[in-house]
């Protein structure tokens, strides 16, 4: 399936929104990255050219491959633009339920009706973000580690009506941009890294 997968758009161009963009890019999909103002936009560019540039710089990637990778990418401050024949999107706004619930639902209005919408949250509900659209079993996690560009693992998460083969795709995705994957079966607060790791900070605070 992830070979079907030509077109795709990341909602953010924060630390985590530029990176999973670069990402894409490099795994030889089309790319549009969306963010609320242009500035936002250039500076996540600029972050992009700069993370290519040091994988020159260490050999891990050709020259001809980075300007391929940019070559792919477009940007824009309108999710009618990015959404319109899209096969995937991944969401990488702030930790807000209620601003991605806001988001899912826009990405459900303008996106084709195959598309699959992923969000990169750390901890929160994958099934409240499918049921603020009306393609729940199309909405899965995808969650990212930072720096998205350098970290191997990626979660995927099976919201409660998760189809197989969306959770397959966002695997086979995962695996095109040469990551590692847990399946998260059950949508539960924090999944499986951060479930495990906020109680161990947790005590280490109350030590």
């Amino acid at each position: 399936m992830a070979e079907k997968l030509k077109k795709a758009a990341v909602i953010g161009s924060g630390a985590m929104g530029h990176g999973i963009t670069q990402l894409l890019a490099m795994s030889g999909i089309e790319v549009t990255m969306v963010d609320v103002s242009d500035e936002f936009l250039q500076k996540g560019m600029e972050k992009i050219k700069w993370s290519l540039g040091k994988f020159v710089e260490k050999k891990r990637i050709r020259q001809e491959d980075a300007d391929a990778a940019l070559s792919r990418i477009k940007t824009t401050t309108s999710y009618e633009e990015a959404a319109k024949d899209i096969d995937l999107a991944i969401e990488a706004v702030p930790e807000n339920m209620e601003l991605k619930k806001q988001v899912f639902a826009k990405l459900d209005s303008m996106a084709p009706p195959h598309a699959i919408l992923a969000s990169n949250t750390s901890t929160l509900s994958i099934t409240e973000m499918g049921n603020a659209t009306k393609r729940p079993e199309k909405v899965a996690g995808m969650h990212f580690f930072n720096p998205p560009q350098l970290m191997r693992l990626v979660e995927v998460i099976r919201g409660a009506k998760t189809s197989d083969e969306t959770v397959q795709t966002v695997l086979d995705v995962a695996h095109k941009m040469q990551k590692e994957t847990v399946l998260v079966k059950k949508d539960c607060p924090g999944f499986i890294v951060n479930r495990i790791l906020i109680p161990a900070l947790n005590e280490a605070v109350a030590l």
